[in-house]
């Protein structure tokens, strides 16, 4: 393999996939039954996520080490603009094609998931199709970036949850229960107890560079409490949506045993460095989470 793709890859951050496609996996799992569902809008669905979550580790990556808040203290893995295996000038480029691929298949998802009447949908998705390209890039780019005034936390509890769930669902239903907030808080708070254990694992590297997260401003100790907030808040609206059906379904439970031994893990911590691979687990515990509850969903 080509030794300038491998460093692509790694920019892209592979292993942060499972977790963005969460959210479409269960909004389509919310909509499958629906007379209405296309197999083509979820594959869409998927890319398009694909590559906006792609579009923000780029992003990432170069606000954090123009910033110089990725570097050596770092405990985190190295990044590409850190170890000099990517310019500034050619991580801005593959920010430029990424944001143009992320338009373009969200543009396309929405001129097939809705006719030429439905103008105001259309109007509103690529709305959010130009949110979501905004939120990517200026969560570390720019002297105003969000990620550094401690907003991160929400803006990944709307876009991985809100957006990404309800979303999906509309685009295969067109329409809108009040219920379906629940499985969309869900995922969102489990995306953010992805965040947390992040912004946990680089706490004292975060305040030196000046970057405020929510971990920086609740200290070790309560942003443990926070995590935990987090995880029992994704059960508890889960086990609630489930109440309001005809016929619940609790397969997903399988995932939260795992979630609360993860937490248990967690809460026990004292080393920051052992954080990092709770990362992946917990990314891994919310796509099966996400799965488990969207065959729930249909069985």
């Amino acid at each position: 393999m080509n030794s300038k793709f491998k460093v692509w890859l790694e920019a892209a951050r592979l292993r942060t996939l499972p977790l963005s496609l969460s959210g479409i996996i269960v909004g389509n799992g919310l909509a499958y039954s629906s007379p209405s569902f296309s197999i083509t809008i979820l594959i869409l669905s998927l890319a398009t996520t694909i590559a906006f979550q792609i579009l923000s580790n780029f992003a990432n990556d170069y606000g954090d080490g123009v910033k110089g808040t990725d570097n050596n203290d770092r405990i985190g893995p190295a990044r590409v603009l850190q170890q000099g295996l990517l310019s500034r000038k050619e991580l801005k480029k593959g920010i430029q094609i990424t944001v143009a691929s992320s338009l373009i298949l969200s543009f396309t998802l929405i001129l097939i998931a809705f006719d030429s009447s439905e103008l105001l949908y259309v109007l509103i998705f690529v709305a959010l199709a130009v949110a979501s390209v905004y939120a990517a890039i200026k969560y570390t780019v720019g002297e105003n970036a969000y990620g550094y005034r401690a907003f991160g936390d929400f803006f990944v509890f709307v876009f991985f949850g809100g957006v990404s769930v309800l979303g999906s669902y509309f685009l295969q239903n067109n329409t809108f229960s009040i219920e379906l907030i629940l499985p969309a808080t869900s995922i969102g708070l489990l995306s953010v107890g992805v965040l947390n254990l992040n912004n946990m694992r680089d706490l004292e590297t975060d305040k030196k560079s000046n970057k405020i997260t929510i971990a920086v401003l609740l200290g070790s100790s309560y942003s443990k409490i926070y995590h935990a907030f987090l995880l029992i808040g994704a059960v508890f609206t889960s086990v609630l949506y489930s109440k309001t059906l005809s016929q619940p379904s609790y397969l997903f439970m399988i995932a939260v045993l795992l979630l609360m031994i993860h937490l248990r893990r967690v809460l026990g911590y004292t080393d920051p460095k052992e954080f990092d691979p709770e990362l992946k687990r917990l990314a891994l515990c919310t796509f099966l989470f996400a799965l488990l509850f969207s065959i729930g969903q249909n069985i």
